[in-house]
């Protein structure tokens, strides 16, 4: 790797490094916002001794900034602290729920990919035409429509009127169809704009023009030297897509009682259990640094211009 490579890389780490660490600052303060959590765990009825206990046991009592230092001090020594409500460690508690969001999003984001690319191609090479127009107004509809209302729109449909599908839940491969199309709506709409975007722009240059005039065929033409020119800008969105889905699957394992991380995420924030938002959040925030820092060093490495 060249040292502008490195430096590039260096510098776009460090910006990255300083927002997670405002995204773990929001995480804390927000923990300590949302309520008491001796309420959620020893219920209305207790005293208040008990409380001032539970708390002490807590770490609660001790000034914000020595609750802060030692919350930095656990995320840099691998410690995401443990449970109020499941008594586990919290890495525990992540790592038996990765899986499953993991399993949701690359199946999610395999249907966006296989449906948008050549949406995107399909509309790009018939610019102007009615194909153009019905690709894009498929890609706007995906990017308009609320994900949630799409979810339960599809649960009333296919489960619940036809039958074909089961609701929610998880085990088997027709359990992952109706959240994964869910997931994959809105990626694949922007994947099909951006691929649109990108195949025109190539499409007009003057290579192009001259891989026809050398009698080349029109398919070869567009995948083997306009596709394979435009593909950086869609890499990039798949790239960003992913981390946004593996953050942010809140309401699709909600509607599809998908017990992912989404799912963990709620059940804690209902709970008031504050170690374990700020676990999944610090987990949410690493796993999209180093996504975008991935971003990056494929365009240092792929693309000169960005050296």
């Amino acid at each position: 790797m060249k040292a502008s490579t490195v430096r590039r890389v260096g510098s776009r780490l460090a910006s990255l490094l300083a927002s997670l660490l405002i995204a773990l600052s929001l995480a804390f303060a927000l923990g300590r916002l949302s309520g008491d959590p001796t309420v959620a765990i020893l219920g209305p009825m207790a005293s208040p001794e008990q409380r001032d206990a539970l708390r002490h046991e807590l770490g609660l009592d001790l000034p914000l900034v020595v609750q802060y230092l030692d919350y930095l001090t656990g995320i840099l020594t691998g410690d995401l602290g443990q449970s109020l409500q499941f008594y586990q460690a919290n890495t525990t508690l992540i790592a038996d729920r990765l899986p499953f969001t993991l399993q949701l999003v690359a199946a999610g984001m395999a249907l966006a990919v296989l449906v948008g690319v050549p949406l995107g191609v399909l509309a790009a090479t018939r610019e102007g035409t009615w194909w153009d127009r019905a690709a894009s107004t498929v890609a706007l509809l995906g990017q308009s429509v609320p994900v949630f209302w799409f979810g339960m729109m599809l649960v009333a449909l296919f489960a619940v009127n036809l039958g074909w599908l089961p609701a929610g839940q998880s085990g088997t491969p027709q359990h992952l169809v109706l959240p994964a199309v869910t997931m994959a709506v809105y990626p694949m709409a922007q994947i099909a704009r951006l691929t649109r975007a990108s195949m025109s722009e190539t499409l007009a240059e003057p290579y192009i023009d001259s891989a026809r005039a050398r009698g080349l065929r029109g398919r070869r033409v567009v995948w083997r030297h306009a596709f394979k020119n435009s593909m950086m800008p869609i890499l990039t969105i798949v790239v960003l897509q992913t981390g946004i889905l593996l953050s942010g699957a809140v309401a699709i394992e909600y509607v599809y009682s998908w017990p992912g991380l989404g799912q963990l995420a709620l059940q804690a924030i209902q709970f008031r259990d504050f170690p374990l938002v700020q676990a999944i959040v610090v987990f949410g925030a690493l796993t999209f640094v180093l996504l975008n820092l991935l971003v990056d060093v494929i365009h240092s490495v792929v693309d000169p211009r960005v050296r």
